[in-house]
C-alpha cells in the first residue's frame, strides 16, 4: 500500500467539497485506497488549498483532513512532495493555476472548461503535452448510469443508424428575491466567468463526442431570461451571463443534435437531464440514473387527429434498460482512473487535449449566438 499526495485547489466550493471531496477522494480513502493491476492499493492523501482559512480547517476537522494551506498563489503548495494537483477553482483562476503546477512539474486534474476562451486553453493543453506530467479533465457525465446504458445500446447496434440526439437539460433557480438561489451568484455574472454555455457546453462536447460523434457545426441562441438576482449578502445584482442556451449541433454522419439548457424552466420530465436518441432500429431516452428504449417493432402507429381525445397512452410503450451492473458516484469512478494513470500508466483519453475541445465549442456557441449565424467547429489544432 501506498499514498499518493493531492493537492487540492478550489475544493471549498460546492462541487468541490461534495464530489471531489467527500464522495470521490474521501471515499476512496474510506474503501482503502485505489486498487492497481498487480493488486496493491494506492491511498490518496489530500491537502485542502484555497483563500478561507475557516472554511478549509472546517472542512478538515469535520472530514478527518490532516492537511491544509491558505496558499491561492501556490508560492509555497507546489514545493512539497505531493504529485497530483486538481483545481476546481472557478475558470477564470484556472489556466495559471495549472500552467504554475505543471511548471513544478506536478500531475494535472482539474474541472471542466478549461479555461474561459480557446487560446488558453490550448496554451494549457500545449504545455501539458509537451511536459511529462500526466493531465486528466472531469468529463464525469460518461460514467451515469443512464448514460452508460445509452452506450451499451450503441455498442450492440440497438439504434440502426443514428438520425438525432435530444437534450434537455435544467431547471428552476431562484432568484434570491422570495427562495435563495441554488447556484452562487457568479454563475449570472459573465465577468466571472458565468453563464450556462460556459458551464454545460464543455459537457455537451465529450457527451456527443463519445457517444454520438464529433460535433461539425453549431448553431446557439443564448438567453438572460431574469435580468436581476440576489447575491449571497441579500444585495441585488445584474445578471450579464445567459442563464438559458438553445442549440442545434451537426454531428458527423449526419447525426442532428438540439439541446436545450436552462436554470429558468421547471421540470416536467423524468429527471434534470433527459437525452432522446432515435434511430432507424430503436429510440432510448436516457435520465441521470435511468434508461428507457423503443424497438421498432414495438412501435405504435398514431395518426394524427386533433379533434378527438387521445386514449393511447404513449409512456407504456417503452421499456426499462436492466442495471446488469454496479454504477459507482461518476466522479469517484472518473478519480479511480486518473489515479492508476498517474500511478499505474493505465491509459486516460480524457486528457487536456479533449478539454479544449469543450472550450471549442463554447467559443463558437457563443460566436453563433453574436453573429447570429452556423459556426463551423473544424478539427481542433494546438
Amino acid at each position: 500500500m501506498q499514498d499518493v499526495g493531492i493537492i487540492m485547489n478550489g475544493v471549498t466550493g460546492r462541487m468541490g467539497t461534495n464530489q471531489h471531496l467527500i464522495r470521490s477522494i474521501l471515499a476512496l480513502r474510506e474503501e482503502g485506497g485505489v486498487e492497481l493491476p498487480g493488486g496493491e492499493r494506492v491511498v490518496p492523501d489530500p491537502i485542502l488549498v484555497g483563500r478561507n482559512e475557516r472554511k478549509l480547517q472546517a472542512l478538515c476537522e469535520e472530514h478527518d483532513v490532516e492537511r491544509y494551506a491558505v496558499d491561492p498563489e501556490l508560492e509555497t503548495v507546489l514545493d512539497g512532495n505531493d504529485e497530483i494537483y486538481f483545481d476546481s477553482q472557478v475558470t477564470p483562476r484556472r489556466p495559471e493555476a495549472l500552467l504554475n503546477a505543471i511548471d513544478a512539474g506536478k500531475h494535472v486534474y482539474c474541472e471542466k472548461p478549461l479555461a474561459t476562451d480557446l487560446d488558453e486553453a490550448k496554451e494549457v493543453a500545449r504545455a501539458a503535452e509537451e511536459s511529462d506530467v500526466k493531465h486528466g479533465i472531469v468529463q464525469d457525465k460518461l460514467w451515469l448510469p443512464g448514460l452508460m446504458k445509452l452506450q451499451r445500446l450503441i455498442d450492440h447496434g440497438f439504434f440502426g443508424d443514428l438520425l438525432s440526439v435530444r437534450v434537455e437539460f435544467g431547471y428552476w433557480v431562484f432568484t434570491g428575491h422570495v427562495q435563495p438561489a441554488q447556484r452562487p451568484s457568479w454563475n449570472y455574472r459573465a465577468e466571472d466567468g458565468g453563464g450556462i454555455i460556459d458551464d454545460m457546453f464543455s459537457h455537451w462536447s465529450y457527451v456527443l463526442e463519445n457517444l454520438f460523434g464529433d460535433v461539425e457545426t453549431v448553431s446557439c441562441l443564448g438567453k438572460i431570461h431574469v435580468p436581476e438576482r440576489i447575491d449571497e449578502n441579500g444585495e441585488a445584482y445584474e445578471a450579464t451571463a445567459e442563464d438559458a442556451a438553445y442549440a442545434i449541433m451537426e454531428l458527423e454522419d449526419d447525426v442532428v443534435a438540439q439541446l436545450n439548457s436552462s436554470w429558468t424552466v421547471r421540470v416536467n420530465r423524468d429527471d434534470l437531464l433527459e437525452i432522446q436518441v432515435d434511430g432507424t432500429e430503436g429510440s432510448a431516452v436516457a435520465g441521470l440514473r435511468e434508461c428507457k428504449t423503443q424497438h421498432h417493432s414495438n412501435t405504435p402507429k398514431p395518426e394524427w387527429n386533433p379533434d378527438t381525445p387521445n386514449e393511447h397512452d404513449f409512456y407504456d410503450d417503452w421499456e426499462d434498460v436492466p442495471n446488469n451492473q454496479v454504477f459507482e458516484n461518476a466522479f469517484k469512478e472518473q478519480w479511480a482512473k486518473y489515479i492508476r494513470h498517474v500511478v499505474a500508466g493505465e491509459p486516460f483519453p480524457w486528457d487536456f487535449r479533449e478539454g479544449a475541445k469543450g472550450v471549442q465549442l463554447t467559443e463558437a456557441s457563443y460566436r453563433s449566438w453574436d453573429e447570429g449565424r452556423r459556426i463551423e467547429v473544424p478539427e481542433l489544432e494546438l
